[in-house]
């Protein structure tokens, strides 16, 4: 089934409920983290993805799971490539068996 709404991005959703709610600035969760404050920043304005790295890190320093990052990144990757503009010239693949 089709999810109509775009999910979030992670990096969205960490800066707001973790670091907004916390007061917490990008440079200092960045060294906490133990990455830049540029790729900190990319992530939380939505420009990076989730690696498994990031996500390993989101979930030490938050006491969540690697799981729930990973999952909210194939969310939205799933939903960017259902609504991504459908390419031309594509035909289903016979149905073939090999002996």
């Amino acid at each position: 089934m089709r999810q109509t709404r775009k999910p979030s991005h992670p990096g969205e959703f960490f800066k707001f409920t973790i670091l907004d709610e916390r007061g917490i600035s990008i440079t200092s969760a960045a060294k906490h983290l133990g990455v830049t404050r540029k790729a900190l920043s990319e992530f939380v304005n939505g420009k990076a993805k989730c690696s498994h790295a990031m996500a390993r890190r989101l979930a030490e320093a938050t006491g969540t799971g690697v799981a729930i990052w990973i999952s909210m990144q194939a969310k939205l990757d799933t939903w960017e490539a259902e609504n991504m503009e459908k390419p031309v010239n594509i035909t289903a693949l016979p149905n073939v068996r090999v002996a």
